[in-house]
Order: structure tokens, then C-alpha cells, then sequence
């Protein structure tokens, strides 16, 4: 799911039909007989799971920056929950985000900020890019791992039966909030982070030599994600939220796994920032 920097882009129909498909579906959830707080709190576990663990601890912090350490039973389950989420398979998530940060807010960008905010937020990925062909030359770490292939090759497959195991466990209603209105909610506040971090908010790190910006409700939305600005300026730091008020929901999360041992060589920005 990547982007054109051509003049003239060709549409990625795939992308644009499976968006539009998914949003549509997501819309079931206001016809009343859809709705139960059941399926909208099934609905809410699963976008801490697939966005917070998995994306946002399992995609971002651990796989693509290696900002800690964990063991590979659990890389691989944060990596199955960031499967979940539906933004394509690991190795092409982690892939474009690298090329993310090398190029931050340059034509080479994927999602180019400077192209506007509609783009960076969601016309990048309706288009066919370049970029996608760079990806093994960003991936090499993972590219090979026999588990990272089976998610990047069947993440759709894995949705589905997710979703047949709600249709068992809860209905109809379970499956359009568990899978179309959580997939679609996490999409848009994933895509903020490229998006809205590059427009609004405070520079604390002006040095960081792109347009992010730390975003407080973005941050609040996607678990920590929103203080771009110090991400960028410290990409492999496990801890986004520098200040004390810039709370942090994932790195609290990190330090919960340290306590209990499942997190080692924890990588921070220095004190002095």
C-alpha cells in the first residue's frame, strides 16, 4: 500500500476498491440492529490490540526501530496483532516506514507532507508508488523470517477468519463493529500520524530536519504515537512522550514488559533533550 511520485499516478485499484469496500461496511454500524455495547466494546479491544500492541508496540516501536528488545515468541505475537490491523504485512509496513524516515517530507516520502494533507493522510496509498519496490533493500532484518513472510502473504486470510470467529462468537453486529468500524477507525487514526503530525502541534525539535509536530490528541488517539516531532528527532527512542505532560500509553506499556522481563536493551533519547 504505497504511494506514486510521478506526475501522472496511476490508481491502485486494488487499494482503492478495498478501502471503499471496508468503509462501507463500517456504516452497517449505524443501522440500530447492529449496534450493542457488547460489539462496540469488542470493537474496543480490538483496536487496542491490533493498534496499540500491534501497530503502534509491535510494527513501529520494536520491529521497524528496534527500540527495545523482546523475546521472538512475543515479537511474533505483537506482530500477528499488528497483522490484524489490515495495513498491509509487516514487511511492507515496516519497509515503507523506514523509507519514511530516510526521505521525511521529500518527493522520495511515500507520504510527503508537503503534498498536502489529504495526501499524506490517505491519497498516497490510493495511488501505485515507486517506493514499493525499494522495500527488500529496508527489510533484509526481517525479510527472510519464515513467520514475517506467512503474515506479509496472508494478512487478509488471517482477517477473515477473525471475522468468522466473531460471526460465531457474537453475530452480525459483532463482526461489523469487530472488523469493518475497527479497521476503519484504526486506519484513520493511524494515518493522522502521517498526516495531522506534520500539520498541527508544537516543534520541540525544529533540528529534525522535516514537518513533524507533537500532537496531543493525536497522541491520545494512537497511544503515544502523537509526539511525532520527538520521534523523528530520536527515532530509536522507546519512549515518544519526552515530557512529563507528553504522555505515553505504549512506552508504559514497554516498561510494564521490562518489569516483567520481557523487555531488554531499551533504547532512550538522552536526558538532556
Amino acid at each position: 500500500m504505497t504511494i506514486a511520485t510521478s506526475t501522472k499516478r496511476q490508481i491502485n485499484w486494488v487499494n482503492t476498491l478495498f478501502f471503499i469496500f471496508l468503509h462501507i461496511g463500517a456504516l452497517f454500524a449505524f443501522i440500530p440492529s447492529n449496534f450493542s455495547w457488547t460489539a462496540v466494546g469488542v470493537a474496543l479491544l480490538l483496536y487496542w490490540v491490533t493498534g496499540g500492541l500491534g501497530v503502534t508496540l509491535g510494527f513501529h516501536r520494536l520491529i521497524t526501530h528496534r527500540s527495545f528488545q523482546s523475546p521472538k515468541w512475543l515479537e511474533y505475537f505483537l506482530a500477528l496483532c499488528g497483522t490484524l490491523a489490515c495495513q498491509g504485512g509487516p514487511i511492507e509496513w515496516v519497509g515503507t516506514h523506514r523509507i519514511h524516515h530516510l526521505h521525511s517530507d521529500t518527493p522520495e516520502d511515500p507520504h510527503d507532507s508537503n503534498k498536502g494533507f489529504w495526501w499524506s493522510h490517505i491519497g498516497w496509498l490510493i495511488f501505485h508508488s515507486p517506493a514499493h519496490a525499494q522495500i527488500p533493500r529496508f527489510t533484509k532484518d526481517i525479510a527472510e523470517d519464515r513467520v514475517y513472510q506467512f503474515l506479509q502473504k496472508y494478512f487478509i486470510p488471517i482477517q477473515f477468519f477473525l471475522g468468522v470467529f466473531l460471526l460465531i462468537l457474537g453475530g452480525w453486529s459483532f463482526v461489523v463493529w469487530g472488523i469493518f468500524a475497527r479497521i476503519v477507525w484504526v486506519y484513520h487514526c493511524t494515518w493522522l500520524v502521517n498526516s495531522a503530525t506534520h500539520k498541527f502541534g508544537y516543534r520541540t525539535y525544529p533540528e529534525s530536519g522535516d514537518r513533524s509536530t507533537n500532537c496531543w490528541w493525536v497522541a491520545v488517539l494512537v497511544f503515544g504515537e502523537g509526539w511525532h516531532n520527538n520521534h523523528h528527532a530520536f527515532q530509536y527512542s522507546a519512549r515518544h512522550g519526552l515530557q512529563w505532560w507528553e504522555v505515553d500509553l505504549t512506552w508504559m506499556t514497554i516498561q510494564l514488559l521490562q518489569v516483567l522481563g520481557l523487555a531488554t536493551n531499551i533504547k532512550l533519547a538522552p536526558r538532556k533533550v
